[in-house]
């Protein structure tokens, strides 16, 4: 773990991550929005961006969406230091094309790049494109599969394999190595599979939004299975609601969830369309009365006066958080809020 903790911000792919009807922030996924975000949260000191990858916005395909790994290139040649992750699903493109476009995106960045695995929950992206989808244990197979070809392409070397997915037959990619060994690999999900494999490939594992003591279980689980790449690292989702009391954050939450109440019909449909598997789909539907924004939100009690946020983010790093990527809302203004009040007081 780092001596001081990185913070992230998750780029505005399909719009609002809490509320889609309120009035202080657009529902607005362009490229427009996204670079003039992602370049703000660079200048006021945060290290990441999380691009989450869907070909459609999965909540309503009536709404925009933001392409990944296009917008990942973009944000590479025009930022300086930011950290670019894009989020990838290996159901929707073969390791040897993605593991040549990672390379690209890496030699843009200048060695500031990495890949989020993800094995998706949404089930109509695959189907309504007659791609297969797998059930979840059998997805994580298959991505066990597609990541290790990835990561021996995305070093240079040169492969030959043959397995239950797929062949390759004498592939090298170049340029490789020339920042580092290979792009950073995030890896997430919570299920048995997706534990095993993150000690097994990935650099950093995405914990979900969830209260402090659950994450030091989780840590502890996965810290205690050997790494394949060194010490494994660990990053944390959390939605941001803070203000100079506690009592003025509890007001802005209890606003926002009476907001998000509105979107009870979006939520259903995206539930219907929803891998009955998803650990955090399943965790999600238990909180969603209590908590804002996604992948944990605000389970994970970033809620509060600026002290109490900051003291909250401190007990996470010390259980073993790396990274916070964090959600606002209204996004722009409550990012420079954390830049300006919470950030001083964690470095």
């Amino acid at each position: 773990m780092s001596d001081a903790p990185r913070f992230g911000i998750w780029a505005a792919v399909h719009g609002s991550r809490a509320a889609h009807h309120d009035p202080d922030e657009p529902d607005d996924a362009s490229w427009e929005r996204n670079r003039a975000l992602v370049l703000e949260a660079e200048a006021l000191g945060f290290d990441s961006v999380l691009v989450a990858q869907h070909t459609a916005n999965p909540y309503d395909d009536a709404r925009d969406q933001l392409e990944a790994w296009t917008s990942a290139a973009a944000l590479a040649a025009l930022t300086h230091r930011i950290e670019i992750i894009a989020a990838i699903k290996p159901g929707l493109y073969h390791p040897v094309v993605l593991a040549k476009m990672a390379l690209q995106v890496e030699h843009i960045a200048r060695g500031r790049f990495a890949l989020n695995l993800v094995n998706a929950w949404n089930r109509t992206e695959f189907e309504r494109a007659g791609l297969p989808f797998p059930a979840h244990d059998d997805r994580y197979a298959y991505g066990r599969e597609w990541i290790g070809l990835v990561e021996r392409l995305m070093r240079g070397e040169r492969v030959c394999f043959e397995g239950r997915h797929f062949r390759v037959e004498d592939y090298q990619l170049r340029p490789a190595g020339t920042f580092r060994p290979r792009p950073r690999i995030y890896l997430g999900g919570e299920s048995e599979p997706a534990r095993a494999l993150a000690a097994d490939h990935a650099d950093v594992w995405f914990i979900n939004g969830q209260p402090l003591e659950d994450v030091k279980a989780l840590i502890a689980d996965v810290a205690r299975r050997p790494a394949a790449n060194g010490p494994l690292r660990y990053g944390l989702s959390a939605f941001v609601i803070a203000r100079a009391t506690d009592a003025e954050a509890l007001a802005e939450q209890a606003r926002l969830l009476a907001l998000a109440q509105r979107d009870a019909a979006l939520r259903a449909d995206t539930r219907a369309r929803t891998d009955a598997a998803s650990v955090m789909f399943a965790k999600t539907d238990a909180a969603s009365a209590r908590h804002v924004g996604t992948n944990g939100g605000t389970a994970a009690g970033l809620v509060g006066s600026y002290e109490t946020v900051a003291n909250r983010i401190r007990a996470f790093h010390e259980a073993g958080i790396e990274l916070f990527m964090l959600q606002f809302q209204p996004f722009e203004a409550e990012m420079r809020r954390f830049a300006e009040h919470i950030l001083p007081r964690i470095r």
